[in-house]
């Protein structure tokens, strides 16, 4: 998983580093600040898939005496400085853009630019299924943020194709700085979702609810073992989820019982949910039990005679 990780990552650093040798001598030949501004951003994405690609290595480390909870946050880290990196990209082109239509500019070859555009397209359409295809096998929150990254280099590049091909249809100029201002605009909206996904899990945001509602569905399904749970908290650090509550057992089990329970409580947990780390802490049930579904002696005395009372399941 971890070299699998690390290729991917690889993969991204080199694509993008021919991407932007690309886009910066056309732009340059050519004038056109669209070209220039997918330049820029590819400056920028190569510099997050080199984060991306130390942040997953980093990340992969095992747990050690200074992080006993190990190191996924890195990726998440990693995410964040790439959703920043977006933003700064966007305000740029968005600036350059502006003072091109203010200024005025001329743009030349067009038949250059329009290649570099149609081969970035196809070179970030390949690594960035490579990269989602990786980060969903291995839930890489680093390679999803390069993945998203180059998704968004394919619109902006798809936008600045079309602009180039309508100055050469029209004669317009002002087209091209005028689709620099979308493409900046695409950037934003990418760089907000990425950061409101990285940053969450840095300040320990909770689980998705799809996730947490499989734990409570887990727990659910073993009513006849569990007088109750109740407490859930869950986070997430990279590709490393954490979640802990109370379960409550009946109160004439054995401790070793409550272990075996407890034991296959994680067992089905961690099958349904990979790299889950889960803490439980048992208790014993109370005086009432009006919806514990657990055969004990309680439930068998007479009302008001030795009945506990706990906190229902969910």
């Amino acid at each position: 998983m971890v070299h699998s990780k690390s290729r991917a990552a690889a993969l991204s650093v080199g694509s993008n580093a021919v991407l932007f040798i690309l886009k910066v001598t056309v732009g340059l030949a050519t004038g056109a600040v669209s070209i220039l501004a997918e330049a820029i951003h590819s400056a920028l994405d190569l510099t997050a898939a080199v984060i991306a690609f130390f942040g997953v290595r980093a990340a992969d480390k095992p747990a050690d005496r200074e992080h006993p909870f190990g190191h996924g946050k890195w990726e998440n880290v990693s995410g964040t400085i790439e959703a920043l990196l977006i933003f700064i990209a966007a305000a740029w082109i968005i600036y350059e853009a502006i003072k091109r239509i203010i200024h005025g500019a001329e743009v030349e070859l067009l038949g250059w630019g329009m290649a570099v555009m149609l081969v970035s397209v196809i070179a970030n359409t390949i690594v960035s299924r490579h990269l989602f295809k990786t980060a969903k096998a291995t839930d890489s929150i680093a390679l999803e943020a390069d993945g998203q990254h180059l998704r968004t280099d394919i619109m902006t590049s798809a936008g600045v194709l079309t602009g180039l091909v309508l100055v050469q249809i029209t004669g317009l100029k002002m087209l091209d700085p005028v689709v620099a201002i979308a493409v900046g605009l695409i950037i934003i909206k990418a760089a907000y979702d990425i950061l409101k996904k990285s940053f969450g899990d840095i300040v320990d945001t909770g689980l998705p609810p799809e996730d947490e509602k499989i734990i409570v569905g887990i727990l659910k399904e073993h009513r006849q073992q569990l007088a109750g749970f109740h407490g859930l908290r869950t986070r997430k650090a990279g590709a490393q989820r954490f979640a802990e509550l109370h379960v409550v057992m009946p109160r004439d089990i054995t401790v070793e019982k409550s272990h075996q329970i407890c034991d296959h409580l994680e067992s089905e947990l961690k099958k349904r949910l990979p790299r889950l780390e889960i803490t439980l802490h048992v208790e014993p049930c109370d005086d009432d039990c009006p919806e514990c579904q657990v055969s004990c002696d309680s439930r068998k005395s007479p009302p008001g005679k030795n009945r506990r009372k706990v906190k229902p399941a969910g």
